[in-house]
C-alpha cells in the first residue's frame, strides 16, 4: 500500500496537483465517490472497484494539497476510532451516545 501511495504522490507532483487548490480536489473527491454509488446502484463490481480506486487516489493527493499524506490522516483517523464502542445496526456501525 505505501509504494502504490507514493507512486500517486509522485504522479500528482508530476501534475502539480499537489499545488492545487484543496477545494478543486475536494470536489474531485466527491464525483469519484459519487461513482462509486452509481456502481453499486448498476450492480457493477468493476465500476465500483475503480471508482473506490479512483477515491482513494483523489483522497491522496487531496492530504497533499494540505501538505499532510494519506497515511498521516488514516493514522489521526484510526487513533480517533481505535477504542470505540458502539454496535451494528442494518449494516451501520453506531457508536455508543449516538
Amino acid at each position: 500500500m505505501n509504494s502504490l501511495v507514493k507512486s500517486v504522490e509522485v504522479w500528482a507532483m508530476n501534475k502539480n496537483l499537489d499545488k492545487a487548490d484543496p477545494r478543486a480536489q475536494y470536489l474531485k473527491v466527491v464525483e469519484e465517490v459519487g461513482e462509486i454509488a452509481a456502481g453499486l446502484a448498476r450492480n457493477d463490481k468493476f465500476e465500483v472497484i475503480d471508482a473506490i480506486g479512483d477515491s482513494l487516489v483523489t483522497l491522496i493527493i487531496l492530504a497533499k494539497t494540505i501538505d499532510s499524506s494519506a497515511v498521516e490522516c488514516l493514522g489521526t483517523a484510526y487513533d480517533v476510532i481505535k477504542d470505540r464502542t458502539g454496535k451494528v445496526v442494518d449494516g451501520v456501525f453506531i457508536k455508543d451516545g449516538e
